[in-house]
């Protein structure tokens, strides 16, 4: 039995094998230029070509986001000063409370900012490095299969996915967790071709590792990887079994050291775990992080999903979602292509024997697509546009590998017909999605569309055109279907991306609540800016300014600047200011758009950082090496701010949204009598009036307000807990 798929002569669809053969005498310099001996002259540098090419479009205007997401960046700050926060994760260097995710995504980032000092390009210059190696992983998976040339269309899609374009620009998990998915991907497929158990054990490392980035998002793609492999691997299948037996205990041991670890250790002298109601990293990968993401019911979240086809307020569910107008312009431009071409795929390999890798290349990237697709498309809890990045490397993949069979297949009537069939769907869809945005490149719509329908018309012929015309048609339905991915992505990079959540694409791209058509069309909705809907995009935003939103001071509830959802705002609202381009409109909204009816109204500091004036900042400066904590805060945003402005650490009462039972109020009043926090900052977060945690923060909050001194710098309200009231 063979290890791997004959040549294309004697096994429909597939391709040689290519081992890495450069002369091992040949300088390292000409080796990297040259690549393999059998590929063609141009192969390595049309791949470093695309490679730097990346680097340099992502690397653009990289410094205009600041701290990007000031929650995670707090973090890096931290584990940059303090081992036991970079090991933990935690928020602030004084280890009160970690981020509600586990630290491998931090940990990059933290060493970054150790060597380099604590800015927008050492927090984000390391996604960044990610992004590029994500392009590089995709390309080889596609191009060791197929084609140099399909792996350059793989790699390309990739980088021109807007929402891939967002992400490995900023400080989310994201980033890293795309990278190792994909990198699990080709792993498995490398292990399908010769059967070699290490190749699936460094693929259980991966993906054990993924899960140290974002938790259960890691295992979704499990399913499809485990059932490809025990179905088509080139062994016995007691050996397979064995082989996948052997790579689960990989994923175990690579992801379950640090929960292990955590789990074990004393609570008391570790920080409370952030997103848990009862300080479980367990609880937190299972509940918040895990099925009540599916269902909807995240115990301390800022609110539910709507359920099958609901209407909440992350958006509907359906089997349309990736379509819709909240999603489709981050990632969906190319996904009614792709399917065609896995369609495609699967069929052109349907005859082969059962260990085709090529077959099993579709299967293994086509499988993690519909996969990750259905959960994303049906999951009614905290659902963000940037999640839609995890499908970027699979879509991309199967795009690469079908176009590239049918290419090969192109003198066939039935692969040219589906080539140029794949070919409309993409002008098509572009069209659609640039229409949604009329305002923007409003003539490009048209090209794309006219584009893709000349360019499928001669694809059609493509068997009887020669190779140079042939050649050109290619390059012209090509350039049709990227025009619009990489406006949106063009836009993207020109741009500073800052808050919780944020979008890819101009302005208008991504709309709350519709289903289709453009903004105000039928089924369009309005535009919901901020939360969930549009990013915070602040189009002015310089380096290491935070956004002017939800700034301190606001009091009663506990919710930034006061206001409770759809409700009267607080003090010292700042939304709407000109710095992040949005129109004045006392909502409470990140972004300061509109709410749509029944929508969730004020989240401002929530959900984005704080204004920290000059004064402010020195003020918590002042004696700040005396105190474990220089502040503390209702949540994380509003402490991040603080913790970031002065370099000092915050603590995140509540953790993120405000809502974490930690630390309880005897534990605040044990700081305070010990002399560890010196003020308390009025405003964020939250608990303080939503009852989360039991009302923790909102005790905390009245306790405070009603003990020490009040101190007003600027805008800013501060309660010094080393003076009493009274005093």
């Amino acid at each position: 039995m063979t290890t791997h798929d004959a040549p294309p002569t004697t096994a429909p669809g597939a391709t040689t094998v290519r081992e890495p053969a450069a002369g091992p005498g040949q300088p390292f310099v000409r080796r990297l230029w040259r690549g393999r001996p059998e590929d063609p002259r141009w192969a390595r540098p049309a791949l470093l070509v695309l490679l730097a090419a990346t680097l340099l479009l992502y690397l653009y205007g990289l410094g205009a986001s600041g701290y990007a997401n000031s929650f995670y960046s707090a973090a890096v700050q931290a584990g940059s000063t303090s081992w036991k926060a970079f090991f933990f994760g935690s928020l602030d260097a004084g280890n009160a409370i970690t981020v509600d995710k586990p630290p491998a995504a931090l940990w990059p980032m933290a060493l970054s900012v150790r060597l380099f000092g604590l800015n927008s390009w050492a927090i984000l210059a390391p996604e960044v490095l990610m992004g590029v190696a994500t392009v590089a992983v995709v390309y080889a998976a596609v191009r060791r299969r197929f084609s140099p040339v399909a792996g350059l269309v793989a790699g390309t899609v990739l980088a021109l996915t807007p929402v891939a374009a967002l992400m490995f620009r900023f400080n989310n998990p994201d980033a890293l967790l795309a990278l190792l998915m994909s990198a699990a991907c080709y792993l498995v497929v490398r292990a399908l071709e010769d059967g070699r158990t290490k190749w699936l054990v460094w693929a259980g490392t991966a993906v054990g590792f993924a899960f140290l980035a974002k938790t259960l998002q890691a295992f979704l793609i499990l399913p499809a990887l485990a059932v490809v492999y025990a179905v088509c691997a080139p062994v016995p299948l007691r050996k397979r079994f064995a082989q996948l037996a052997a790579a689960t205990l990989a994923l175990v041991v690579s992801g379950g050291w640090w929960v292990a670890v955590v789990e074990l250790w004393p609570a008391s002298s570790r920080p409370y775990i952030g997103g848990s109601q009862h300080n479980s990293f367990l609880e937190l990968t299972f509940g918040y992080n895990g099925l009540g993401r599916l269902n909807g019911e995240e115990t301390g979240s800022v609110g539910g999903g709507g359920g099958a086809r609901g209407g909440g307020m992350w958006g509907e569910t359906g089997w349309d979602r990736m379509f819709d107008s909240e999603i489709g312009g981050q990632i969906s431009w190319l996904l009614p292509t792709a399917l065609i071409l896995l369609a495609a795929g699967l069929v052109a390999t349907r005859g082969a024997r059962r260990t085709s890798v090529t077959r099993a290349s579709f299967l293994v990237w086509g499988g993690s697509l519909l996969t990750t697709m259905v959960v994303f498309s049906y999951m009614a809890g905290i659902f963000h546009q940037y999640y839609t990045v995890a499908l970027a490397p699979y879509l991309a993949a199967v795009t690469g590998m079908g176009a590239g069979l049918l290419w090969e297949r192109r003198r066939e009537g039935w692969a040219a017909v589906t080539l140029a069939a794949s070919l409309v769907a993409a002008a098509a869809w572009g069209y659609v999605l640039l229409h949604r945005t009329p305002d923007y490149l409003p003539w490009l719509r048209w090209l794309v569309l006219v584009g893709g329908l000349v360019a499928a018309l001669g694809l059609v012929f493509v068997g009887r055109l020669t190779r140079r015309l042939a050649l050109a048609t290619a390059a012209v339905g090509l350039v049709a279907a990227l025009a619009g991915p990489a406006a949106y992505t063009l836009s993207t990079v020109r741009q500073g991306h800052t808050g919780s959540i944020v979008t890819a694409g101009p302005a208008g791209a991504s709309m709350m609540g519709g289903r289709g058509g453009g903004p105000g069309g039928p089924g369009g909705g309005r535009t919901w800016e901020g939360m969930p809907g549009q990013g915070q995009r602040n189009q002015q935003n310089q380096q290491g300014q935070q956004n002017q939103q939800g700034g301190p001071g606001g009091q009663g509830n506990g919710f930034p600047g006061g206001g409770f959802p759809g409700g009267t705002p607080g003090q010292n609202q700042q939304n709407g200011t000109p710095q992040n381009g949005a129109q004045p409109n006392g909502n409470g909204f990140p972004g300061g758009g509109r709410t749509r009816e029944g929508g969730m109204g004020g989240v401002g500091g929530l959900l984005n950082g704080a204004s920290v004036p000059a004064e402010a900042r020195k003020l918590l400066e002042q004696d700040a090496g005396d105190y474990t904590w220089a502040a503390a805060s209702i949540g994380s945003q509003n402490a991040a701010s603080y913790q970031l402005a002065t370099g000092e650490a915050v603590m995140a009462i509540g953790g993120f949204n405000g809502t974490d039972p930690s630390p309880t109020l005897a534990q605040f009043k044990k700081y305070v009598e010990d002399g560890r926090i010196h003020y308390f900052i009025a405003g964020g977060g939250m608990g303080g009036g939503m009852g989360g945690g039991n009302g923790t923060a909102s005790r905390i909050s009245s306790w405070v307000q009603s003990t020490f001194t009040k101190v007003t710098v600027g805008s800013a309200t501060f309660y010094d807990l080393t003076r009493k009231a009274d005093d």
